[in-house]
């Protein structure tokens, strides 16, 4: 529960949440995030229409797997296969089982569909069985209730259900690491990747440089990364540079003052990784600012500014990274996107600019790591509780927090477990994809 928030607190106590019930206020559940040595699931799964998905959880996983619904048995998560969806008609038995159980399941479940992309090849029946599946995870992620969220793979048709990238983004939307993440379809490209050997550490080994690591998200991010195993070069601009080395110290790792935006930024960046640590296989791409306007009073310095650090900075970064030969083990690029670059935001116009930059940089720099088992990805971000939000006025904060299904603001650590998923070995078969981190804000997708 975010200390922060007071009409969470209060909706969710005793008398005050009665009248907020009384009156059909917003009640929103405090969410559920993940600490080590967390149970993936607390209690039974439910998985339908997929005889291999129910011997993975049971078998590999070793949870309690049930088939059939069982009467008064209240269910942590529902996996519903659906991957061999040819027409819409089909969907009717599984949608009609799956009804029959959501009020069985229990505050902060999970639902999460496996079906394949459509794709131009497909019959105009298989087409539209398929993509109907994303307008309906889409509408039952906004019915749930209790801090529940509902997300979807949407497998390639060449990609097998025990792919790796499956099992680690099954177990990712299973688990509480997803606490934010609701009403999203994440596309599984290929078969590639690499499942852990601890999935309490899937960065054991690995070097990751995080940038503007020195507050919020970028300091969640490197603590998150170093907690899963990493060893974190956090860096941020020589003004941050007390704070920078406090949370460097703190995850045991190396710090790096540094402006993005200067010439030799990626040059400077891989010299002090590999002087300091011999290799570098992480690239989060968080640092970011804002300068917002209107456009009728948008100046060059704000435009200019903006862009520059948001995306400017990336590319420029990624080409000294590629042109390296440094980045060659199954390396991840992971960029800081915003759901204001998918759906745009009123003064926002350089910002929203920026961010869809980045999710169009990750879609074609992707294909120039597919050679070396490495991905480039985004995290769209939206309404997430940090020094930034906190200006915001008081009314237009508690307004944003409301708009969307969790009905909630995000925390920094849950973009920074969407971070980690993303740069963990299991997602090699997601390549070029943005996923958003928002509680299903009900703007964009």
């Amino acid at each position: 529960m975010s200390s922060d928030d007071t009409y969470l607190n209060l909706v969710n106590g005793g008398f005050t949440g009665k009248v907020a019930k009384q009156f059909g206020l917003p009640q929103p559940a405090p969410l559920r995030r993940f600490a080590p040595g967390q149970p993936l699931l607390d209690g039974p799964v439910l998985v339908l229409g997929d005889d291999e998905l129910a011997d993975l959880l049971a078998t590999d996983w070793a949870l309690d797997v049930h088939r059939r619904p069982t009467p008064d048995l209240r269910y942590s998560a529902v996996v519903l296969g659906l991957t061999d969806l040819i027409h819409p008609s089909a969907l009717s038995a599984p949608v009609m089982e799956l009804a029959g159980v959501l009020k069985k399941l229990a505050r902060g479940g999970r639902v999460v569909t496996v079906s394949r992309a459509a794709s131009p090849e497909d019959a105009p029946s298989v087409a539209a069985a398929r993509q109907g599946v994303d307008g309906f995870v889409r509408s039952i992620a906004k019915e749930l209730r209790g801090g529940a969220t509902a997300n979807g793979l949407v497998l390639a048709a060449d990609v097998p259900v025990t792919a790796p990238s499956v099992v680690g983004a099954l177990r990712f939307f299973l688990s509480t690491r997803s606490a934010f993440v609701d009403g999203q379809l994440l596309a599984i490209d290929s078969s590639a990747g690499s499942l852990p050997s601890d999935w309490e550490r899937p960065l054991e080994g690995r070097v990751a440089v995080v940038t503007g690591a020195a507050r919020g998200i970028g300091e969640s991010i490197a603590e998150t990364l170093a907690r899963d195993g990493a060893v974190v070069v956090a860096v941020d601009v020589p003004a941050a540079g007390e704070q920078l080395v406090a949370v460097a110290n703190r995850v045991r790792g190396t710090a790096l003052q540094l402006d993005v935006t200067a010439p030799d930024a990626g040059a400077r960046l891989l010299e002090h990784t590999l002087q300091r640590h011999g290799r570098i296989d992480i690239v989060v791409h968080n640092a970011g600012i804002t300068r917002d306007k209107l456009l009728a009073n948008m100046t060059p310095e704000k435009w200019d500014a903006v862009l520059a650090v948001n995306i400017a900075s990336q590319l420029a970064i990624n080409e000294a990274l590629l042109t390296s030969g440094d980045f060659t083990d199954a390396p991840r690029i992971v960029s800081l996107a915003s759901t204001s670059g998918i759906a745009g935001n009123r003064g926002q116009a350089n910002y929203a600019a920026s961010k869809g930059g980045v999710i169009g940089m990750v879609r074609a720099t992707a294909p120039l790591l597919a050679a070396f088992g490495g991905t480039a990805n985004a995290v769209a971000p939206g309404f997430i509780e940090t020094e930034m939000t906190a200006r915001i006025p008081v009314v237009m904060r508690q307004v944003a927090r409301r708009l969307n299904s969790l009905q909630q603001g995000g925390q920094p650590v849950d973009v920074a477990e969407t971070v980690a998923f993303l740069a963990s070995p299991a997602a090699g078969g997601i390549v070029g994809r943005v996923l958003r981190v928002c509680g299903q804000n009900l703007v964009g997708q």
